[in-house]
Protein backbone atom coordinates (compact mmCIF):
# COMPACT_ATOMS: atom_id res chain seq x y z
CA UNK A 1 0.00 0.00 0.00
CA UNK A 2 1.01 3.44 -0.93
CA UNK A 3 1.31 6.14 1.28
CA UNK A 4 0.13 9.16 0.09
CA UNK A 5 3.02 11.03 -1.55
CA UNK A 6 4.48 14.04 0.00
CA UNK A 7 3.48 16.29 -3.18
CA UNK A 8 0.66 15.65 -2.35
CA UNK A 9 0.27 16.41 1.00
CA UNK A 10 -1.89 19.68 0.51
CA UNK A 11 -4.39 18.17 -2.21
CA UNK A 12 -7.90 17.70 -0.59
CA UNK A 13 -9.10 14.25 0.27
CA UNK A 14 -12.39 12.44 -0.45
CA UNK A 15 -13.27 8.93 0.97
CA UNK A 16 -9.37 8.78 2.08
CA UNK A 17 -8.05 9.38 -1.59
CA UNK A 18 -6.19 11.78 -2.70
CA UNK A 19 -8.49 14.54 -4.73
CA UNK A 20 -6.14 15.06 -8.44
CA UNK A 21 -6.06 18.23 -9.58
CA UNK A 22 -7.11 17.87 -12.78
CA UNK A 23 -10.30 16.17 -11.24
CA UNK A 24 -13.76 17.88 -11.69
CA UNK A 25 -14.93 18.86 -8.83
CA UNK A 26 -19.29 18.99 -9.05
CA UNK A 27 -21.74 20.27 -6.71
CA UNK A 28 -18.91 19.79 -3.98
CA UNK A 29 -18.18 16.34 -4.74
CA UNK A 30 -14.98 15.13 -6.81
CA UNK A 31 -16.26 13.18 -10.07
CA UNK A 32 -13.25 10.89 -10.12
CA UNK A 33 -12.24 9.89 -13.56
CA UNK A 34 -13.58 13.24 -15.20
CA UNK A 35 -11.45 15.57 -16.28
CA UNK A 36 -12.00 19.48 -16.02
CA UNK A 37 -11.09 20.77 -19.14
CA UNK A 38 -10.14 23.76 -17.63
CA UNK A 39 -7.31 22.68 -15.38
CA UNK A 40 -6.33 20.30 -17.75
CA UNK A 41 -5.61 22.70 -20.37
CA UNK A 42 -3.82 24.48 -17.33
CA UNK A 43 -2.11 21.56 -16.40
CA UNK A 44 -0.36 21.14 -20.07
CA UNK A 45 0.49 24.21 -20.57
CA UNK A 46 2.04 25.34 -17.34
CA UNK A 47 3.75 21.63 -17.75
CA UNK A 48 2.19 20.60 -14.08
CA UNK A 49 1.41 17.08 -13.00
CA UNK A 50 -2.01 15.81 -12.91
CA UNK A 51 -2.28 14.66 -9.52
CA UNK A 52 -0.57 17.23 -7.19
CA UNK A 53 -0.35 20.39 -9.52
CA UNK A 54 3.40 20.98 -8.71
CA UNK A 55 5.57 22.00 -11.53
CA UNK A 56 7.38 18.20 -13.26
CA UNK A 57 10.59 17.84 -12.63
CA UNK A 58 13.76 16.10 -14.84
CA UNK A 59 11.78 13.52 -16.07
CA UNK A 60 7.74 12.56 -15.54
CA UNK A 61 4.93 10.10 -16.74
CA UNK A 62 2.51 9.67 -19.25
CA UNK A 63 0.08 7.63 -19.24
CA UNK A 64 -0.26 5.65 -23.00
CA UNK A 65 -3.34 3.21 -24.04
CA UNK A 66 -2.76 1.57 -27.51
CA UNK A 67 -5.50 4.23 -29.06
CA UNK A 68 -2.91 6.80 -27.53
CA UNK A 69 -0.17 5.09 -29.70
CA UNK A 70 -2.14 5.58 -32.85
CA UNK A 71 -3.25 9.35 -32.37
CA UNK A 72 0.67 10.26 -31.58
CA UNK A 73 -0.24 11.53 -28.11
CA UNK A 74 -1.30 11.01 -24.27
CA UNK A 75 -4.86 12.63 -23.81
CA UNK A 76 -4.10 13.24 -20.13
CA UNK A 77 -1.10 15.46 -18.34
CA UNK A 78 1.76 13.96 -17.25
CA UNK A 79 2.88 12.96 -13.42
CA UNK A 80 5.74 13.58 -11.24
CA UNK A 81 7.44 9.85 -11.07
CA UNK A 82 6.85 9.91 -6.85
CA UNK A 83 2.74 10.56 -8.41
CA UNK A 84 2.24 7.37 -10.27
CA UNK A 85 3.30 4.55 -7.85
CA UNK A 86 0.21 5.99 -5.55
CA UNK A 87 -2.11 6.49 -8.61
CA UNK A 88 -1.86 3.44 -10.13
CA UNK A 89 -2.70 1.79 -6.79
CA UNK A 90 -6.20 3.77 -6.52
CA UNK A 91 -6.97 4.26 -9.73
CA UNK A 92 -9.67 1.73 -10.96
CA UNK A 93 -9.18 2.09 -14.45
CA UNK A 94 -4.95 1.49 -13.81
CA UNK A 95 -5.69 -0.88 -10.98
CA UNK A 96 -7.47 -3.23 -12.93
CA UNK A 97 -10.51 -3.46 -10.73
CA UNK A 98 -12.61 -1.80 -13.20
CA UNK A 99 -13.13 -4.09 -16.31
CA UNK A 100 -15.02 -1.52 -18.35
CA UNK A 101 -15.50 1.41 -19.00
CA UNK A 102 -18.60 3.51 -17.53
CA UNK A 103 -21.63 3.24 -19.99
CA UNK A 104 -22.78 7.34 -19.01
CA UNK A 105 -20.17 10.22 -17.85
CA UNK A 106 -20.58 10.48 -13.97
CA UNK A 107 -20.81 14.03 -13.02
CA UNK A 108 -20.84 13.43 -9.36
CA UNK A 109 -24.16 15.61 -8.09
CA UNK A 110 -23.97 13.95 -5.51
CA UNK A 111 -21.41 10.99 -3.39
CA UNK A 112 -22.94 8.19 -5.64
CA UNK A 113 -22.11 9.89 -8.83
CA UNK A 114 -25.07 9.77 -10.55
CA UNK A 115 -25.50 11.74 -13.92
CA UNK A 116 -26.21 15.71 -13.31
CA UNK A 117 -29.57 16.96 -13.99
CA UNK A 118 -29.28 20.44 -13.51
CA UNK A 119 -30.01 21.76 -17.12
CA UNK A 120 -28.26 24.89 -15.55
CA UNK A 121 -25.10 23.28 -14.38
CA UNK A 122 -21.91 24.35 -17.05
CA UNK A 123 -20.56 21.18 -16.18
CA UNK A 124 -20.55 19.36 -19.61
CA UNK A 125 -18.43 22.19 -20.91
CA UNK A 126 -16.36 21.69 -18.12
CA UNK A 127 -15.22 18.10 -19.16
CA UNK A 128 -12.48 17.37 -21.50
CA UNK A 129 -13.50 13.37 -22.37
CA UNK A 130 -14.23 13.84 -25.94
CA UNK A 131 -13.71 9.89 -26.61
CA UNK A 132 -16.16 8.82 -24.04
CA UNK A 133 -19.21 7.78 -26.37
CA UNK A 134 -16.20 5.29 -28.14
CA UNK A 135 -15.41 3.74 -25.46
CA UNK A 136 -18.64 3.60 -23.35
CA UNK A 137 -19.17 0.10 -21.96
CA UNK A 138 -16.57 -1.42 -23.65
CA UNK A 139 -13.62 -3.43 -21.97
CA UNK A 140 -11.01 -1.54 -20.54
CA UNK A 141 -7.53 -0.97 -22.38
CA UNK A 142 -3.87 -2.03 -21.62
CA UNK A 143 -2.62 1.04 -19.99
CA UNK A 144 1.34 1.99 -19.62
CA UNK A 145 3.51 4.64 -18.30
CA UNK A 146 6.04 5.96 -20.54
CA UNK A 147 8.79 7.76 -18.73
CA UNK A 148 10.01 10.68 -21.08
CA UNK A 149 12.87 13.29 -20.06
CA UNK A 150 11.05 16.79 -19.91
CA UNK A 151 12.88 18.72 -21.99
CA UNK A 152 10.94 16.47 -24.79
CA UNK A 153 7.68 17.48 -23.53
CA UNK A 154 5.83 18.67 -26.71
CA UNK A 155 2.54 19.68 -26.75
CA UNK A 156 -0.25 18.60 -29.48
CA UNK A 157 -3.50 20.81 -30.68
CA UNK A 158 -5.79 19.38 -33.57
CA UNK A 159 -6.70 20.78 -36.54
CA UNK A 160 -10.61 21.21 -34.99
CA UNK A 161 -9.42 23.07 -31.67
CA UNK A 162 -6.31 24.73 -32.32
CA UNK A 163 -6.18 27.07 -29.91
CA UNK A 164 -6.14 24.31 -26.83
CA UNK A 165 -3.29 21.72 -26.06
CA UNK A 166 -5.23 18.17 -26.83
CA UNK A 167 -2.33 15.83 -25.35
CA UNK A 168 1.69 15.27 -25.32
CA UNK A 169 3.26 14.19 -28.06
CA UNK A 170 4.16 10.93 -27.91
CA UNK A 171 6.54 11.05 -30.76
CA UNK A 172 9.49 11.61 -28.31
CA UNK A 173 12.80 9.00 -26.89
CA UNK A 174 10.99 7.05 -23.91
CA UNK A 175 13.28 6.68 -21.42
CA UNK A 176 11.15 3.48 -19.56
CA UNK A 177 8.09 1.75 -20.59
CA UNK A 178 6.21 0.04 -17.37
CA UNK A 179 2.85 -1.93 -17.93
CA UNK A 180 0.19 -0.56 -15.25
CA UNK A 181 -2.58 -3.23 -16.49
CA UNK A 182 -3.47 -5.34 -19.41
CA UNK A 183 -6.55 -5.02 -21.71
CA UNK A 184 -9.81 -6.98 -20.24
CA UNK A 185 -10.67 -9.66 -22.87
CA UNK A 186 -13.77 -10.14 -24.56
CA UNK A 187 -15.71 -13.26 -23.96
CA UNK A 188 -14.48 -14.28 -27.42
CA UNK A 189 -11.03 -13.53 -26.99
CA UNK A 190 -11.11 -15.35 -23.48
CA UNK A 191 -12.35 -18.34 -25.17
CA UNK A 192 -9.32 -18.06 -27.73
CA UNK A 193 -6.95 -17.66 -24.86
CA UNK A 194 -8.03 -20.01 -22.98
CA UNK A 195 -7.69 -22.66 -25.82
CA UNK A 196 -4.62 -21.37 -26.75
CA UNK A 197 -3.44 -22.35 -22.97
CA UNK A 198 -5.20 -25.73 -23.13
CA UNK A 199 -3.01 -26.36 -25.81
CA UNK A 200 0.17 -25.14 -24.58
CA UNK A 201 -0.36 -26.70 -21.30
CA UNK A 202 -1.35 -30.22 -22.95
CA UNK A 203 2.02 -30.15 -25.32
Amino acid sequence: MHAIPQRCAHRPLAGGLVVPYVTLIHDGHAAFGVLDADKTINAFRRRLCQICEHPLDERCFLLVRPTDVLKGYSPEPALHPECLPYTAEHCPMLNGSATHYRRSPVLASHPAGRPCTDPSCPCPSRTTDQGHAARSGSPSNRYEAWMIHTRNYQLVSLPEQPDAPSGISLDVPVLRKRVLRTATLTPDQQHLMDLWNGLMNGS
